[in-house]
């Protein structure tokens, strides 16, 4: 399985969870770029491995090849020597590295092609994580202005809000009626006043109307 395909799965089974759960989007997103990042760091690990691994079989690889070449050299010594026994031993020594050489080399190629996948699967990651994270701001945004619209909305066409705006109406005719009632009766109040005063001026004129006849009949008497 490559490593897209089981990533892939990882994310679509912790999404399906949290859907089920009913989580809310924006820990989805973190959820889907935390498991990009741990793939990630999981990739260049083994990157890491697959070259080291390479430099080891590549020194080996040197140091058989350092054998097979003196192997050789003691095959020649010993033919200039008339020794075909050991010539022949010797090859046989050059022989048996030749044929390990050759598995060495086709593990460094399959070493050497798995260091191209991994390379282009980071390339790849990289890439749709940058992706993401700058999709995560505009998406958390987004979901932030959703939810206060949502709560609005919630608010503006809420019965219980339009039932108690209407309970205030209510309450201000209720409030108007009473001033209305204390503005008559101060009105009421100052009219009865003015009229006492205007009495009271009458009952004045006609005590003074009296004092001066009674002045004027003793004057005659």
């Amino acid at each position: 399985m490559g490593i897209f395909s089981r990533m892939g799965d990882i994310i679509n089974a912790n999404l399906n969870a949290a859907l089920e759960k009913a989580e809310d989007p924006e820990k989805m997103i973190r959820l889907m770029i935390q498991e990009m990042e741990d793939t990630l760091v999981e990739v260049r690990s083994a990157t890491a491995k697959c070259i080291a691994e390479k430099k080891e079989r590549s020194r080996l690889l040197k140091r058989l090849e350092e054998q097979q070449a003196d192997w050789e050299r003691k095959a020649e010594i010993a033919l200039e020597k008339d020794r075909e026994d050991l010539a022949r031993a010797a090859l046989a020594e050059k022989t048996a590295l030749t044929d390990r050489i050759g598995y060495l080399r086709e593990e460094l190629e399959q070493y050497e092609e798995q260091l191209g996948k991994y390379d282009s699967d980071i390339g790849k990651l990289q890439a749709k994580l940058t992706d993401a994270r700058n999709r995560q701001r505009a998406l958390v945004m987004r979901h932030r202005s959703a939810s206060h619209q949502l709560k609005t909305r919630k608010h503006i066409y809420n019965d219980k809000i339009d039932e108690m705006l209407q309970r205030f109406d209510s309450a201000e005719q209720r409030i108007e009626h009473i001033e209305s009632e204390a503005e008559a009766l101060d009105m009421g109040r100052k009219g009865q006043s003015l009229e006492a005063e205007f009495r009271k001026l009458e009952r004045d004129e006609r005590v003074e109307a009296e004092l001066e006849a009674l002045k004027s009949k003793k004057k005659e008497a």
